[in-house]
């Protein structure tokens, strides 16, 4: 009977890890959507200023994520891709 409790929570504890995001995952993920934002943004049209201010808020949370202020990453990638009118990747796709 031990066993099967065993597995039984080896199981449970894998299922959660798979749908769990950790900051780092999503530090990753708001990371590759404002690069895209930036990109499309940057077609003729868009506005110069709100590139440049992107991009220094991308290189600020590139800094944060990377030195484990992931919370604080996490926000100013949210500011970057609010400014250029993107809504945020959600935690749960």
């Amino acid at each position: 009977m031990g066993a099967l409790t065993g597995i039984s929570l080896a199981v449970l504890a894998v299922a959660q890890s798979d749908a769990a995001v950790t900051r780092s995952e999503y530090c990753s993920r708001l990371g590759l959507q404002l690069e895209g934002a930036i990109q499309t943004k940057a077609k003729p049209g868009a506005s110069a200023s709100q590139i440049a201010e992107a991009t220094a808020l991308q290189d600020k949370a590139n800094r944060f994520c990377a030195e484990r202020k992931q919370a604080q990453g996490i926000r100013t990638y949210a500011n970057a891709l609010k400014l250029l009118g993107v809504t945020p990747v959600d935690l749960d796709q």
